[in-house]
């Protein structure tokens, strides 16, 4: 995920360059007054959007697939977990005893 960010980011302060450079040469207007600054953010970010989407579609399929192992391994834990505390209820229970509450 890392490295999806990083690409995502590295994409995005290219665009960032290239606009200042039009805006800078002229060939973009500026923004009014003080706004130049987010007019510059803003369409940098309009323009980085659809090429990240498209440069990076393979490396955000891999982030994807390691957020789902990653989210499986931590329900498998929980699943476990609440097994292993079941098993030990069930036994409680059997052995005559009351649960305790924690």
């Amino acid at each position: 995920m890392l490295r999806y960010t990083l690409m995502r980011l590295g994409i995005f302060a290219g665009c960032f360059v290239v606009v200042w450079g039009l805006v800078y040469s002229g060939i973009v207007p500026r923004g009014y007054g003080a706004s130049n600054g987010m007019w510059l953010v803003l369409l940098a970010l309009v323009i980085s959007a659809p090429i990240s989407f498209v440069v990076l579609r393979k490396e955000r399929d891999r982030a994807s697939v390691k957020v789902v192992q990653r989210v499986d391994r931590i329900k498998a834990g929980f699943e476990a977990s609440a097994a292993q505390e079941d098993g030990a209820d069930d036994a409680a229970r059997s052995q005559g005893q009351a649960p305790q509450a924690s």
